[in-house]
C-alpha cells in the first residue's frame, strides 16, 4: 500500500532563457486540470508586470497540480517554475534545494547553451534526478537530432530513448513529460512523526497580510493553529493562515512532511524573515536548522532616490523588495544634489533595471537610479588596513592613494567554435584575460577573467549580439586585482555634482569624460545664463561644454559678468541643479558601448 508521500513529486524547470519553461508550466497546470482552458493564459505563472513586460521570469513561482494517471492513481505535482537569465541565476539554485528532479529544457532551434549548462550543473551538484527534454520540435528551425546529440554530449548518463521531445506550445509530447515525473523522480523521503524541519525558499511581503513564506517541508507537520520559530533571527510568531498555491493561494489546515506550500505570518518586519531559514515549532524545536543558503554578493551598486514622492515612500518599497528579492541589498545614504535616498546593491544591471520597474509598477514610485560602480579596495597612505568603497563619493583624493583594486570575475562563456575569435576580441576589448578554453560537447567553453565593471555594463547584451544570440554567459566571484583606476567627477556651474561621481579605468576617462560632457549640454536643464559642464579628473578639468542660456543675456538682461563669474566660481559649494533620470541613462548608454 502506498503512503502518501509516495504519491508526491516536487519538481523544477530549469532552462536557458527564452527555451519555453514557462510556456511549458502553463501546459502542465492545464493538462493536469489545475486551471481551466479558459483561465489559461501566456506567462501564467509570472505574475508580475516586468515579467510579462519583457518576456522573462526573474522569480521562482510553485503551484500544486494533481495529476491521474492512466491506472486511476493521483499524484501531487508540486511544480517549481525558475528563471533562466543570467542575472537570476541565484533564484534557481535556492528553488532546487526545495526539489527532488528536474526537467532540464533545452530549445530544439537553439541547442545546449550556457545557462542550460550552468543550471545542469546546479542540478547535478544537488544530486537531483535530471529529465532531458527536447523542445519546440514543430519548430520550421528546429534541430532536434543535433540537440539530442549535444544533450548526450553534456552527461554522459544520459540515454537517447530517456529524451524527451515535446512542443510545449501545442501539448505535443506532454503527456509522458507527466508519466516521466512520475516514474523517473523520487518521492520525498521525510519523517512525518518527527519534528518540524522546514526550509524557507522564497517570501514575499504583503501589506495586509505581512510576510508571506513558501516553504518545504522536510520533517514533521504543520497545522494552522501552531507557533512556529524562525532559527536564524529567533522569531516567534503564530500562523495567521497557511496552504498552497494552485496557482492561486488556497486555505489548507495542515501541511505535511515533502509538502510544498506557504504560510502567513502576520509579521510585518520586512527585515524579520530570511531566505534560507529553518522553520520548526515553537513549543518543540529541532537542534540544528537546516543548511540554507550562502548570502549572494552584489556586482553592481547605485543610487535610489525618490523623484515626485516621499523618502519614506521609498523606504516601505525597498523594504518590501527585499524581502521579495534576497540578492537585493540597501542602505540609506544622502547625496547633495538628490537629498535622501538609498545604496542598492545588483547582481547586474538587468537586475537593477527590474528592481527599477518593480518600484515604479508595484509601489506607484517614480525612482531616480544613479551611475552603478561596483566596490572597490583602496589602500591609502598611513593607513594598515585597505578600505573597501561601495559609492564613488567616498573615493580618496588621489593623492592619497596608494593602490586601487577592482573585483574580478571569472566569465564563463559557452559558444559556436566559429564565433571564437569575435568573442575573444570582444572580452579582450573589456580588458579581459583569458584563463581556459574547453570543450562541451560540440560547444566551447572559454574562461575570461575580467573586472566586474566591465560585465556589468551591458556585457551579456553584447555577447549575444555579438554571437547572433548563440553564446552564453556564467560568472563567479574570483578576486581582487589591482587596476589603475580614476574617479572622474562631473561640475556644472562649477559646482561637482555627487550623483554623477564615478570610477573608471584611466585608460577610458579622456574618451568618456568628452562623452559625457557633450551629452550633458543638451540634458541638463536650462539657465538664464550659461553653465559649463566640466569633466574633472585629479584636479584637472579634461573635458568641457557649456550648457547653453534660455535666452541671450543681452536681450534679457541678465548678462554675467566677469566679476560674477568668478564669484560662483568660488563661492558655489553645491550645485542646485534638478537632475532628470535621462541625465543618468545617457551616461549609462555611453558606457555600455
Amino acid at each position: 500500500m502506498s503512503t502518501r508521500q509516495d504519491l508526491i513529486r516536487n519538481f523544477a524547470i530549469i532552462a536557458h532563457i527564452d527555451h519555453g519553461k514557462s510556456t511549458l508550466a502553463d501546459r502542465i497546470m492545464e493538462m493536469t486540470n489545475t486551471v481551466s482552458e479558459r483561465e489559461t493564459e501566456a506567462q501564467l505563472l509570472d505574475d508580475l508586470s516586468v515579467e510579462k513586460a519583457h518576456g522573462v521570469t526573474v522569480k521562482s513561482r510553485t503551484v500544486r497540480n494533481y495529476y491521474i494517471d492512466n491506472n486511476g492513481t493521483e499524484y501531487q505535482y508540486n511544480l517549481i517554475d525558475t528563471p533562466g537569465h543570467v542575472d537570476f541565476n541565484y533564484e534557481v539554485s535556492r528553488s532546487l534545494s526545495a526539489t527532488d528532479g528536474v526537467l532540464l529544457l533545452v530549445d530544439a532551434t537553439k541547442g545546449v547553451q550556457a545557462q542550460t549548462v550552468a543550471n545542469y550543473r546546479l542540478a547535478k551538484a544537488a544530486n537531483l534526478v535530471i529529465i532531458p527534454i527536447v523542445n519546440k520540435i514543430d519548430n520550421m528551425a528546429a534541430e532536434v537530432d543535433k540537440t539530442i546529440e549535444e544533450l548526450l554530449d553534456l552527461d554522459e548518463s544520459f540515454k537517447e530513448e530517456d529524451i524527451l521531445k515535446i512542443s510545449a506550445k501545442s501539448g505535443l509530447g506532454v503527456d509522458a513529460v507527466l508519466e516521466a515525473i512520475r516514474d523517473r523522480i523520487p518521492a520525498p523521503q521525510g519523517d512525518e512523526t518527527g519534528k518540524l524541519k522546514a526550509l524557507v525558499f522564497d517570501s514575499k511581503f504583503d501589506p495586509y497580510k505581512g510576510d508571506i513564506v513558501q516553504v518545504r517541508l522536510f520533517d514533521g507537520q504543520l497545522k494552522s493553529s501552531d507557533n512556529v520559530l524562525f532559527m536564524a533571527n529567533k522569531i516567534k510568531s503564530q500562523i495567521k493562515e497557511m496552504g498552497v498555491f494552485s496557482p492561486l493561494m488556497t486555505s489548507l489546515d495542515t501541511l505535511k512532511s515533502g509538502d510544498v506550500g506557504f504560510i502567513v505570518t502576520g509579521i510585518k518586519d520586512a527585515k524579520a524573515v530570511r531566505v534560507g531559514d529553518t522553520i520548526t515549532l515553537a513549543n518543540d524545536p529541532v537542534a540544528e536548522p537546516l543548511p540554507g543558503y550562502q548570502d549572494v554578493e552584489p556586482m553592481v551598486y547605485a543610487g535610489l532616490y525618490p523623484r515626485g514622492s516621499e523618502f519614506k515612500d521609498l523606504k516601505i518599497g525597498i523594504e518590501k523588495l527585499g524581502l521579495n528579492d534576497a540578492a537585493f541589498q540597501y542602505e540609506p545614504e544622502q547625496s547633495e544634489a538628490l537629498g535622501m535616498g538609498f545604496r542598492g546593491g545588483f547582481l547586474g544591471i538587468f537586475h537593477l533595471q527590474i528592481i527599477r520597474e518593480r518600484l515604479q509598477e508595484e509601489f506607484g514610485l517614480d525612482v531616480l537610479t544613479t551611475m552603478p560602480n561596483s566596490t572597490y579596495r583602496v589602500t591609502v597612505k598611513n593607513e594598515d588596513e585597505p578600505i573597501y568603497v561601495e559609492n564613488p563619493i567616498q573615493f580618496p583624493d588621489y593623492g592619497q592613494i596608494v593602490k586601487v583594486e577592482e573585483p574580478y570575475m571569472l566569465a564563463k562563456m559557452t559558444l559556436p567554435n566559429e564565433m571564437l575569435n569575435d568573442i575573444m576580441r570582444l572580452a579582450e576589448g573589456r580588458r579581459g584575460e583569458l584563463v581556459d578554453l574547453a570543450t562541451i560537447g560540440s560547444m566551447l567553453m572559454v574562461t575570461y577573467r575580467m573586472p566586474i565593471s566591465e560585465i556589468a555594463y551591458d556585457f551579456f547584451n553584447e555577447l549575444k549580439s555579438a554571437s547572433h544570440g548563440f553564446a552564453t554567459l556564467s560568472t563567479e566571484f574570483d578576486s581582487y586585482q589591482e587596476s589603475d583606476l580614476v574617479r572622474i567627477d562631473i561640475a556644472v556651474d562649477y559646482a561637482k555634482v555627487d550623483a554623477l561621481t564615478f570610477v573608471m579605468h584611466r585608460s577610458k576617462v579622456d574618451r568618456v569624460g568628452t562623452e559625457i560632457v557633450s551629452k550633458l549640454k543638451d540634458l541638463i536643464p536650462r539657465k538664464l545664463q550659461s553653465m559649463p559642464v566640466q569633466a574633472i579628473v585629479e584636479g584637472r578639468a579634461i573635458a568641457r561644454a557649456d550648457v547653453p542660456p534660455l535666452r541671450k543675456a543681452a536681450a534679457s538682461g541678465t548678462k554675467v559678468s566677469k566679476k560674477q563669474q568668478q564669484l560662483r566660481r568660488q563661492g558655489q559649494k553645491k550645485s542646485d541643479i534638478e537632475l532628470p533620470q535621462a541625465v543618468f541613462d545617457a551616461i549609462l548608454d555611453m558606457n555600455s558601448n
